[in-house]
């Protein structure tokens, strides 16, 4: 698909659930959010018709999140069943691998490509603080899980936020210890993470190299569906990289538009503009209205976002980023 800016349109990402296991300071409060009730969730075959309306207009790749995915049961199914669709040639998923360890043969079997694993320290006691729940073993017993299958790449996400008890190093370290590779997500300025100031692109690079020597730039195929940028440690067996929108905005080359759990569409990040899939699912709409909807959102994509800018507050999304989708 092909956007009103003419980038071109072939990854998806689709939230399957608002719940999650974790609790973390920078996405909601302690108590959680409010969870919509079930019924409003999208079901498994309207998730797969509206992939299925996606590949045909140009979706090739979709990245299933949450929340916490794995907390939705049937997730290796629907993996599946997603995989198995004409045009689609990658299916990934992000998770905070509490629950991976025991559904990980479950998902490779049915030909998940990628895991993105969140991991933001290797410090018990600072897991607990950033995640509020004391599980940071669990993640790393799914980390280990996860590596026993070759043919599901794994990458580790990491949002610095600028703690120095954080220990980034430690998380980087990751990828000599492992075939993994670490990636520095710069923290978004949505919901609960417009209070926390966290780290540069900049910032986190000259520690990585005060600790490891340079950082050589990785120039070898493509390793994901987005923006991220690689680096090349000597000794390391995985890649570091690093996701800096609001540093090095990369909205010029955006690929990508996300589905929440609730089924709408949203183009952009920042914004609440989008459309309700959902509601056609549900009143008997056809694919062709399906699919003259999400032309009508992405003929709106806009040219890119303005964190750095004063947005209007009628239309900058306050959501936190587990209503959205991660």
């Amino acid at each position: 698909m092909i956007d009103r800016c003419g980038r071109n349109i072939d990854y998806l990402r689709i939230s399957v659930t608002d719940r999650c296991n974790l609790r973390c300071i920078y996405c909601m409060p302690e108590s959680g959010v409010r969870l919509v009730d079930r019924s409003l969730i999208l079901q498994e075959p309207e998730i797969i018709r509206i992939c299925r309306v996606m590949a045909e207009l140009g979706i090739t790749r979709i990245k299933l999140t949450g929340g916490e995915p794995l907390v939705r049961a049937g997730m290796d199914r629907l993996v599946y069943e997603i995989k198995k669709l004409p045009g689609i040639q990658k299916v990934t998923l992000t998770t905070n691998g509490i629950l991976l360890k025991d559904q990980m043969e479950g998902l490779a079997s049915a030909g998940l490509d990628g895991l993105n694993i969140s991991l933001d320290t290797m410090n018990a006691e600072i897991f607990q603080q950033i995640t509020r729940r004391d599980m940071m073993e669990k993640t790393l017993e799914g980390i280990r899980e996860a590596i026993k299958y070759p043919s599901v790449s794994v990458k580790i996400n990491c949002v610095p936020l600028g703690n120095e008890e954080q220990d980034i190093c430690q998380i980087a370290m990751l990828a000599r210890e492992y075939p993994v590779h670490v990636r520095f997500i710069e923290m978004m300025p949505i919901g609960y993470g417009k209070v926390f100031p966290g780290m540069s692109e900049q910032q986190v690079m000259e520690k990585l190299t005060e600790k490891f020597g340079k950082l050589k730039i990785y120039q070898g195929p493509a390793l994901g569906n987005g923006p991220c940028r690689y680096y090349n440690i000597d000794g390391f067996q995985g890649k570091i990289g690093f996701i800096s929108a609001v540093s090095h905005k990369f909205c010029s080359s955006c690929n990508r538009i996300r589905l929440t759990s609730q089924g709408y569409l949203k183009t952009c990040l920042q914004y609440t503009a989008g459309r309700d899939l959902r509601e056609i699912l549900r009143n008997g709409g056809s694919d062709q209205e399906l699919e003259e909807m999400i032309k009508q959102a992405l003929a709106e994509k806009p040219d890119g976002h303005k964190f750095l800018e004063k947005a209007r507050e009628d239309d900058t999304e306050n959501l936190c980023m587990s209503q959205i989708g991660g």
